[in-house]
């Protein structure tokens, strides 16, 4: 089966990084691992993310921009989108749910509220990377029909129309994550693969013994 992988970069960064370092997995063996279980036959892989500024700090900005080099050496095609800010408004919404979230007394709550100035998970966000996935995975496969299955590798229930529809297109679809962060509708509703740890740790860089079997 020609196939093509959609990685949502920041999706995988959350979820993986609860087991272990994102960067240390070495995504073509991860994708070889996938290809030979599932006996696909490999068109592309397709590493969609989101670029911070450099404002955001030198060291991450060339860290991350390095991360994506060496992705694109390895011939992975890498698509990337500007991280955007959030509005004041958006990030005074985003602490006070997280603050209601914590159920803290009265005084207690007043005290979180002061020191809570700058968590920088809510002064970021991602605006179309998911959108954009979603319209790749129907154009190459349902328009130009360059692979008959699509593997997601993300958690997020968002793309659950897109999936739908490429279902409707006999489209073969599998979506892949860890088992914290992976969305119970995703799982309902289409082939899933859950990754577990161990996978993760055979897929290392430095992982002795570089044969998948």
């Amino acid at each position: 089966m020609k196939t093509i992988f959609f990685f949502d970069a920041n999706n995988w960064y959350h979820n993986v990084k609860r087991y272990l370092n994102p960067s240390e997995v070495d995504i073509k063996k991860l994708v070889d691992l996938f290809c030979k279980i599932k006996n696909y036959e490999l068109i592309e892989i397709r590493w969609y993310a989101s670029v911070p500024s450099i404002s955001d700090g030198e060291n991450v900005y060339y860290r991350h921009m390095a991360y994506l080099d060496n992705l694109e050496k390895k011939g992975i095609k890498v698509i990337k989108r500007k991280l955007q800010k959030l509005s004041n408004k958006e990030i005074i919404k985003q602490k006070q749910t997280v603050i209601n979230n914590l159920d803290l007394c009265d005084s207690c709550e007043k005290l979180v509220e002061a020191q809570f100035l700058d968590l920088a998970d809510i002064k970021r966000k991602e605006k179309g990377i998911d959108m954009w996935i979603g319209v790749d995975m129907l154009d190459l496969s349902v328009i130009k029909k360059n692979c008959d299955t699509c593997v997601l590798i993300s958690g997020d229930a968002d793309f659950v129309p897109a999936l739908n529809i490429l279902k409707e297109n006999n489209v073969k679809v599998l979506t892949a994550m860890t088992s914290m962060g992976y969305s119970k509708e995703l799982i309902d509703n289409f082939p899933f693969f859950i990754l577990k740890k161990e996978t993760l740790l055979r897929c290392l860089k430095d992982y002795p013994g570089r044969k998948i079997e």
